[in-house]
This record gives structure tokens, C-alpha cells and sequence, in this order.
């Protein structure tokens, strides 16, 4: 499949498993809404193929942007009208463009324009998102005066134009905390949750505690309808002891990926990605990266290359 890829960039974001989320949420059989309480940069929603949809993020600059393409006051024009005048002050700015990005920056921490959201995501350092305590971005810039070049821009306005295509009058975007729209999910519906990760990434708009990956926890295995998990297993250096304090209850496939982004270097590095699940699924026709297996009991052992289910149900 070639997966739509957003307008919007973030470290963390899920591009790459796009195709292996898609694989496993295939199995659930869920007919209904596509629900996904941390809507992030929105690259698996968007690659989810469902009419109906609830998109949420505590982040509300994040639904801001997807709700304006949505409504349709930001357009692929309008984002390339835009840029093009962005990139021309950018590269006549002082300090190599430094104090125009340091201007825009300052602007949406006063007004919160989605348009100024898309620019900041685009030209902060090293790909990555972060606000401070009052929704400000404090990410500094790439150092590239040259950044918005004519081809990054056609490629970004093609994205979203992309994103919109694939949006129904259907799909609702909101913003409020996970906890009150994991209830809202009814049998027939697909769960996807992609919080903070927890002990990796710190920077999340209104961070996360193990607190959260417990109340997250009690709200999936008490939803009615189908939920995927994306979270992380371990890596070169420790393991997310949240699997096996919550996690392991659940069915769990892992694959290995690689993060590129990320201010540390231990977030840097391949990590084991995994996919948490409350459903069967016979994954044995998807190229994952570990060997699986599985109790008896539920479904047969796969010997697998590339793939690993290290718990069911």
C-alpha cells in the first residue's frame, strides 16, 4: 500500500508502521467508527480507510489544523500561497534566517495560527514538537534558510491535499483528555491508541505519567470494542516495564524500527516497536520482524520470520 503521509511532522511518528497497524486492525472486523483518542500528526487515521471517525489530541493545536483542512479554510492553496511567502522572508532573514523563524514562532505563541503550527513543524530542529507549559512551541530552528525550496513545498501541499481526500463529513476532531473518549467506543468499533510513550519521550503537550498508562489500561480492558496499542518493548538499553506491569495481559506482536528523531541518543536508536491487542488475529500472512508464538489454546504456533506474539488473552 502507499501509505498518505501528513502534512504535519512529529519524532515519533508511526509512517513506516503504517502497513503492519493495517494488518493487524484488518482481523478485528470492526464495521464501525475508527476512533483514536491520541490523533497525533493523524498518519494512521488518515491510512485507516474508514468513513466514520472520532479524532482526538489534548494537543489543540494539533485538531486545530486537521479541523481547518477538514472545514476547508485551509486549502492546498492557501498552504502554498503561504509557504512560497514564508520561504522568500526565511531567506532574506538576518542570522540565516533565525530571526524570521523566531518571529513566526513568537506570533503563534500569541495567536496559535494553524498555518504558523504547519511552518514550525516543518522548520524545527530535528523534526520534533514540543510545547512549553502555556501550549508556546519552544523548539528552535533548523538552521536552513533555504528550507521551503519550491519541490518541499509542492511536497507538503500535495500532502495536504492527500489528508483532506480522504476526509468525510463523517469524521469529527476533538480536544480533551483520552479518558473521555475510550468510553465513548461501542462494539462495532476500532480503538487505535498511540499515547507518550512512557519513559522515552517527555515532551508530550500534557505529559504522561504512569498514572495515565494505568488509567489508559483500565479503560481498554474494559472497552467493548476492538483497541490497538501502540507502545514500545525494549531496546539496547532497558525495557518498558509497563508491558509487563499491564501490557502482557493483552496479545502482543513486536517488530523492531527505527526512531530518527529525538534529542537523545538512546531515542535515536532501533527500538521494539510493539502492537497491544484485545482481539485473534492470524497475523501469519504479514511480514513482522520477530518468530512468533502463541498459547495453544488460542491460536496456532506460526513460525514466522520477522515476527513475534509474545502473549494472548
Amino acid at each position: 500500500m502507499k501509505v498518505i503521509v501528513p502534512p504535519i511532522k512529529s519524532q515519533g511518528i508511526k509512517t513506516q508502521l503504517v502497513p503492519w497497524i493495517n494488518s493487524v486492525a484488518e482481523h478485528a472486523g470492526a464495521k464501525g467508527k475508527w476512533i483514536e483518542p491520541f490523533l497525533g500528526t493523524g498518519v494512521v487515521a488518515f491510512n485507516s480507510g474508514y468513513k466514520h471517525a472520532l479524532l482526538n489530541d489534548a494537543n489543540p493545536h494539533l485538531i486545530n489544523f486537521y479541523k481547518a483542512i477538514h472545514e476547508g479554510t485551509i486549502t492546498p492553496a492557501k498552504v502554498k500561497k503561504y509557504l512560497e511567502e514564508a520561504n522568500e522572508k526565511l531567506s532574506n532573514s538576518d542570522e540565516n534566517g533565525y530571526v524570521y523563524f523566531r518571529y513566526v514562532r513568537d506570533r503563534f505563541n500569541k495567536d496559535f495560527a494553524p498555518l504558523d503550527l504547519l511552518f514550525l513543524s516543518r522548520a524545527g530542529f530535528n523534526g520534533m514538537m514540543r510545547f512549553g507549559s502555556k501550549g508556546n512551541w519552544n523548539i528552535p530552528f533548523c538552521k536552513k534558510p533555504n528550507r521551503f525550496a519550491q519541490s518541499y513545498i509542492t511536497k507538503i501541499v500535495n500532502q495536504v491535499a492527500k489528508a483532506k481526500s480522504v476526509m468525510t463529513t463523517d469524521w469529527i476532531f476533538t480536544t480533551t483528555n483520552f479518558s473521555n473518549i475510550i468510553p465513548l467506543a461501542e462494539k462495532d468499533d476500532m480503538l487505535y491508541c498511540d499515547p507518550p510513550y512512557y519513559g522515552r519521550y517527555v515532551d508530550y503537550y500534557n505529559g504522561w505519567t504512569e498514572k495515565d498508562e494505568e488509567l489508559l489500561f483500565k479503560q481498554l480492558k474494559e472497552t467493548p470494542a476492538k483497541f490497538i496499542l501502540s507502545t514500545w518493548h525494549h531496546n539496547d538499553y532497558r525495557e518498558n516495564d509497563m508491558v509487563k506491569k499491564y501490557w502482557n495481559k493483552f496479545n502482543i506482536i513486536t517488530r523492531d524500527h527505527f526512531y530518527h528523531s529525538g534529542g537523545k541518543l538512546e531515542n535515536r536508536k532501533t527500538i521494539v516497536e510493539a502492537l497491544v491487542f484485545n482481539f485473534d488475529a492470524d497475523v501469519s500472512a504479514h511480514n513482522h520482524h520477530e518468530n512468533l508464538k502463541t498459547k495453544k489454546e488460542q491460536l496456532p504456533i506460526f513460525e514466522l520470520e520477522n515476527v513475534t506474539l509474545l502473549h494472548t488473552v
